[in-house]
């Protein structure tokens, strides 16, 4: 069984950004942002939403956006939060299934390769 090693850089990234979501709280802020669509939240708003408000939720916005996952725009007098790393989503769920089934014997019903 010949495992082909990821690039030292996409290992990296790819367990940087997974730590940023190792959080109920932070993934629960990021999917309501998902689903906000690009337009994003106020930031009182994504509080009321995700039942996470003050440091906690300042504090989980700001390890999501140096994950590069969201962004924060100051607006007049609200702040406004976006998801915005779409691909860098799509990124995460594909480097999980790159190589699915890669080492398995039997081919499986959605991965025919064994």
């Amino acid at each position: 069984m010949k495992i082909s090693p990821l690039p030292d850089l996409a290992l990296e990234r790819a367990a940087s950004t997974f730590a940023a979501l190792g959080s109920e709280q932070r993934l629960q802020v990021l999917n309501i942002l998902v689903r906000a669509g690009e337009e994003g939240l106020a930031i009182g708003e994504l509080g009321r939403r995700s039942g996470v408000t003050g440091s906690t939720l300042t504090h989980h916005m700001k390890i999501l956006t140096q994950a590069g996952l969201v962004r924060q725009v100051r607006q007049g007098r609200q702040i406004i939060c976006a998801a915005v790393a779409y691909d860098e989503l799509r990124s995460l769920s594909e480097f999980l299934l790159r190589e699915c089934c890669a080492d398995s014997a039997a081919p499986t019903k959605d991965h025919p390769h064994g």
